[in-house]
């Protein structure tokens, strides 16, 4: 009895502590408490089982409680990172799309291969096959067919249809007549062969054979002699040979708009890459399309990137080259002109991917991703640039089709695809809901005010004492020269349609008070604003419109 006593007293108090992981007691012995058991011979015998279960039982609970809170900390990657963060030959994608979607990648991530330049033959690299498409393909057609022939142009109004203006031409060495029918929507345009009608068809026989529900009974015909100039401007407002995209270069580690903003330094890869796209010019003086940048004071910078592409005159907004601004984040004055571009070019150095949505902006509806790629395994070879595609989810797919793989060794060829690439997408993008709502905002305001236009000058022309007061045609001429693009139109068209109803004397909202002007000759401040149209600021009722007309009104017509 005595010696289990002694034995007893042999073995440590047990003390109790409460080992605690994320605040939940699991646990009565903590390690340091079996690191301290004593190592007494005479107690090995009585307690070494024991302690050996406890101090197993100990790292279970131990192992079991770290990989709990593993498991707690281990998150899942949020798409799209988990399933399209892929790595292709190395190397990330050009382009990741946003985590809440809203944008088409071409090629898509799922398809994206092995993308060293020397992996596989290249397909789809044929020049031939880079056609530029066409913005409006009918606009012309009044140009061809009808500019050069005798015709007549007749105007009505219609309940349901809004403003008509129908031309009618003759071909008598062809026995047919071709008809063309301009209404808010759309302009239809058809040739009839005359031994359809017993007699000569009327100006409403013609424009309900071209479309079913126009209702007027009568037309107004058009004696003004310039008309065809009138006609031609609005037939081709939306034609124009300019254009400007944006260029960003991003640098390795930036996801941001304000890192991507930022740069300021141009690396020699990035000059190489500029001089296959076009040549640098200096602004001061430039006498080309300016894209809306400053070619007298220097405001918008010193130089700039400018081409000609089959016809097409192009001026690139190019970041590093806009003045940059210290202690702002936003870099507004590189903002204001790239923020207002349809479509932005990409070039990356570095491997870190472009998110599809980092740069905020109404207007830019497209990004060309371009990436400087070598071989695996000669790094010091000359390579190619691997393309990426990626727009809004409501903007049809364009042409050329990109190579597969998409890797181009040769830069003449690359520059051929990227300016048809560019110009392409950006007559895609005015398809997308956003654009198409706006163009069919200006093609009412301006057929509009041409249909006013003829009416008053045809009355004119016949003697009509009412009508001494006309809207000035060369406003709407103006239209299609110079074109500086569709924003511009618009605002042309919101000054048309003002300036139309201030003709034929229909009271204005300007702030919630309505005015009425009088019938009568211009005074000097209409002078004024005629010589500088953007010296007057068009009141837009729509909110739509007027977001969009704010962030455009850094642009200066061109």
């Amino acid at each position: 009895m005595d010696e289990e006593k002694r034995n007893i007293k042999l073995l440590p108090r047990k003390t109790s502590v409460t080992l605690e992981t994320c605040g939940r007691p699991e646990s009565d012995l903590s390690t340091r408490d079996v690191l301290a058991l004593p190592a007494a011979n005479d107690a090995k015998p009585l307690c070494s089982t024991s302690s050996n279960q406890r101090v197993t039982e100990l790292f279970e609970i131990i192992e079991k409680l770290q990989g709990s809170r593993i498991d707690e900390q281990r998150c899942e990657f949020p798409p799209p990172l988990k399933s399209q963060l892929l790595k292709i030959g190395g190397e990330l994608p050009l382009i990741l799309p946003p985590k809440l979607g809203g944008y088409w990648l071409d090629p898509p991530l799922d398809k994206l291969v092995d993308m060293s330049p020397c992996t596989s033959p290249q397909h789809g690299l044929d020049p031939a096959c880079y056609d530029i498409l066409e913005r409006d393909s009918d606009a012309k057609i009044y140009r061809e067919f009808f500019g050069s022939r005798y015709h007549h142009t007749f105007i009505a109004v219609d309940a349901s249809l809004g403003p008509l203006v129908l031309s009618v031409c003759l071909e008598e060495d062809n026995q047919r007549i071709r008809v063309i029918l301009r209404m808010k929507e759309c302009s239809l345009h058809g040739v009839f062969s005359l031994s359809l009608f017993p007699n000569v068809p009327s100006a409403v026989e013609l424009a309900t054979r071209l479309c079913e529900n126009v209702t007027v009974t009568r037309f107004e015909a058009v004696s003004y002699l310039k008309a065809p100039e009138l006609i031609i401007a609005f037939d081709e407002h939306r034609v124009s040979s300019n254009f400007k995209f944006g260029i960003l270069l991003q640098k390795e580690g930036q996801f941001t708009e304000e890192d991507i903003l930022s740069n300021t330094e141009e690396t020699q890869e990035f000059q190489e890459f500029l001089s296959i796209l076009g040549e640098t010019v200096q602004l001061q003086g430039f006498t080309g399309f300016r894209g809306g940048l400053d070619v007298s004071h220097g405001q918008t910078g010193d130089d700039a990137v400018v081409t000609s592409f089959q016809g097409r005159h192009i001026m690139f907004h190019v970041a590093t080259k806009l003045p940059f601004t210290e202690g702002d984040p936003q870099q507004l004055q590189r903002k204001r002109h790239i923020g207002n571009d349809i479509v932005a070019l990409v070039y990356q150095e570095g491997k870190t991917p472009f998110i599809s949505d980092v740069i905020s902006s109404h207007f830019l509806h497209c990004f060309l991703v371009v990436r400087k790629v070598r071989g695996e395994q000669d790094q010091k070879a000359a390579g190619g640039y691997q393309v990426c595609v990626t727009a809004r989810e409501d903007v049809p797919p364009f042409g050329p089709v990109l190579p597969d793989p998409p890797i181009f060794t040769d830069s003449s060829l690359l520059r051929q695809f990227l300016l048809t690439k560019l110009i392409n997408a950006e007559i895609s993008c005015y398809k997308a809901e956003r654009f198409s709502r706006l163009e069919l905002r200006t093609r009412s305001s301006l057929l509009e005010g041409l249909q006013n236009e003829l009416s008053a000058r045809s009355q004119c022309m016949l003697g009509d004492p009412f009508s001494t007061a006309l809207p000035s045609c060369e406003r709407l001429r103006g239209m299609s020269e110079g074109s500086g693009g569709f924003i511009e139109n618009f605002k042309r068209a919101i000054r048309v349609r003002s300036h139309s109803f201030d003709t034929l004397g229909v009271p204005k909202k300007i702030g919630g008070i309505v005015t009425h002007r009088p019938k009568t000759a211009y005074s000097e401040k209409d002078d004024e604003s005629e010589k500088n149209p953007d010296s007057t600021i068009p009141v837009v009722e729509n909110s739509e419109s007027a977001d969009l007309g704010n962030q455009q009104c850094s642009h200066e017509e061109t």
